[in-house]
């Protein structure tokens, strides 16, 4: 989940949703809008599972910034669709799927799905390291550069503090900061953020560091 505070599913709980999907003839179908297309350093978010969808919503990051969506299905579920049946207002745009198509490209160049996975792996290092520092910073999890950091303190002062800095996150829910930057950044954009978040930590109200 991403806007209920970046949440992944616990250990087997895809494929006991997969099960009861099956029992009961029912489409298991995703939404990973948010989650999808390299954001947790696999292409698909599901991939960290193995359980695939019947059907799967994207958009976006699909786009590199440029409006699209796709729905996406199996072979025997898309039997489904009559020509007509499945229309879009802004559907068939050729700029944006030309640049859907440069993106995927340079998402699927060799060794850059893996970068994103050792940037996130060393971003959610840096900001337990913080955890560490300030004791109100209940937990951080993330996957790839999809990361939330659960606190004990209400996140959205926080979040107006950091845009003063010039670092920009949101808050997810009300006590959990979502950092999602871009795909393309390295370590060294991974300590300057951490190191201004440092000093946001440091001026919350009540949350001076232990």
């Amino acid at each position: 989940q991403g806007e209920g505070g970046v949440r992944y599913p616990a250990e087997g709980y895809l494929r006991g949703v997969r099960e009861l999907c099956q029992q009961h003839g029912a489409l298991l179908i995703y939404d990973e809008v948010q989650c999808g297309m390299g954001r947790t350093g696999k292409l698909f978010a599901y991939e960290h599972s193995g359980v695939a969808p019947d059907i799967m919503s994207l958009a976006k990051s699909l786009g590199a910034g440029l409006p699209i969506g796709a729905c996406l299905a199996t072979d025997e579920v898309a039997r489904a669709f009559q020509p007509g049946s499945h229309a879009s207002t802004f559907g068939g745009n050729f700029l944006v799927c030309e640049a859907a198509k440069a993106f995927l490209r340079v998402l699927l160049e060799d060794g850059f799905l893996e970068k994103v996975r050792q940037t996130g792996a060393y971003l959610v290092e840096r900001l337990r390291g913080l955890q560490k520092k300030y004791p109100w910073i209940r937990e951080v999890r993330g996957e790839g550069l999809m990361v939330g950091v659960e606190l004990e303190i209400p996140a959205k002062p926080l979040v107006d503090v950091a845009l003063n800095e010039g670092l920009v996150i949101n808050a997810a829910q009300e006590k959990i900061l979502r950092l999602v930057p871009p795909l393309i950044v390295g370590n060294r954009e991974v300590d300057e953020a951490v190191d201004l978040l440092d000093d946001v930590f440091a001026q919350a109200p009540g949350g001076a560091p232990a």
